[in-house]
């Protein structure tokens, strides 16, 4: 169960504002949270905390195919984005650094900043305690959901191969 205040953004949110690329000669992902959304928001690091709720609108995550954007988001402290649809190559990107994100246009529409957001991953049901209504995101197959709880793809592959 995920819980968090949430951060609001709109449409159209690309990989260029999530992390801009002057910041991509670094793949530290404490360095790359530093200066996350920063192009959008000066004050974002400065006020997410960990297990917070990156809620935004269509197409998040659009733009160039860059593994740095979730990365940056998941090491920011962000718990869990949901949008009401994501850019397929970040969706994957998503996926295999093992941010967990939800598509879930009703919830979308309906939460504000600053909101507290439940989720629980394994169902898909996302609630705003705030406004005292839940919603229902399609959850991620198990597979996914054990590379997401594995903190990664390489992470999930690594575990395979032990066993």
């Amino acid at each position: 169960m995920l819980k968090g205040k949430a951060i609001v953004y709109g449409n159209n949110v690309d990989t260029d504002v999530i992390i801009p690329a002057r910041y991509l000669n670094t793949s530290d992902p404490k360095e790359l949270a530093m200066h996350c959304m920063e192009d959008l928001d000066k004050n974002f690091s400065s006020r997410v905390k960990p297990g917070d709720i990156m809620v935004a609108g269509k197409n998040f995550g659009c733009g160039s195919s860059r593994e740095h954007a979730p990365i940056a988001i998941k090491a920011s402290g962000i718990g869990c984005v949901i949008a009401e649809t994501f850019a397929r190559i970040f969706y994957r990107n998503a996926i295999n650094t093992g941010l967990p994100i939800m598509e879930c246009p009703e919830a979308v529409q309906d939460i504000e900043d600053n909101d507290e957001i439940t989720i629980d991953v394994n169902t898909g049901i996302i609630t705003n305690i705030t406004k005292n209504k839940t919603y229902q995101a399609e959850p991620f197959p198990p597979f996914i959901q054990e590379i997401i709880n594995a903190e990664g793809l390489i992470n999930y592959i690594a575990k395979a191969v032990k066993k």
